[in-house]
């Protein structure tokens, strides 16, 4: 049975590797993964509107320093034939998605499909990374500020995620404690800082990884550090 595996990342930059403990920690399990076979790994920048400068920054990090080979998938910048995506996440050993406009993404993945070939990826056992915006998109409910990038409000909301994960998520909670105010009301919700990832295995929450930053759980308003 595959163990179903999704690294949730508060926040963080490739481009300076201000996450390499947690990506070290990415790499060896995807290398473990694939075996004998060079690993692999399916980048989706789409809540950036597909930056390629952020691609490279993530080809730089799996690439140069863990040999992991880099795809990319396309969904904004011209019309790529849906089954070159399927193939790549048929060969796949982690998908990783990027920070940036949840709200825009998750339009973007439901218009494609691409949401659904995502979560079938995941339920066949190719782990799951995602960054803020990739991250909190797989959870019940999102904290986001993705009416603000559009200029739609000047406060976060909170919007329905993809559902694979039960709770709310707010990422960058270093610079969002006003998150507090609203977890107290919620039945479970999770904070994580930038440079923090929670880990779960077959949607259960098994550990926490930490390249400087913290995550805390709230269970009926309650608040504790998440240490294992």
């Amino acid at each position: 049975m595959n163990t179903r595996i999704i690294y949730a990342l508060g926040g963080g930059d490739l481009r300076n590797k201000s996450t390499l403990e947690i990506d070290k920690v990415i790499a060896k399990r995807a290398k473990e993964r694939a075996g004998d076979k060079r690993a692999m790994g399916v980048f989706f920048g789409t809540a950036s509107h597909d930056s390629l400068p952020y691609f490279n920054s993530f080809r730089k990090i799996y690439t140069s320093v863990f040999d992991i080979k880099a795809e990319i998938a396309l969904l904004t910048k011209k019309d790529i034939p849906l089954e070159n995506i399927q193939n790549k996440l048929d060969k796949a050993d982690f998908i990783y998605i990027g920070g940036g406009d949840t709200m825009f993404m998750l339009d973007v993945w439901q218009k494609t499909g691409i949401d659904k070939m995502i979560i079938d990826a995941y339920m066949k056992g190719v782990m799951i990374v995602g960054l803020s915006a990739g991250a909190i998109c797989h959870f019940e409910n999102m904290y986001t500020d993705s009416e603000m990038l559009n200029g739609n409000s000047d406060t976060y909301s909170i919007h329905q995620g993809l559902s694979i994960l039960k709770g709310t998520m707010s990422p960058h909670y270093n610079y969002r404690k006003e998150f507090d105010h609203i977890a107290k009301n919620l039945e479970l919700a999770y904070a994580v800082e930038d440079d923090c990832a929670l880990l779960f295995e077959n949607e259960s929450l098994v550990n926490v990884y930490s390249a400087g930053g913290k995550a805390f759980k709230f269970s009926n308003g309650i608040k504790e550090e998440i240490k294992f």
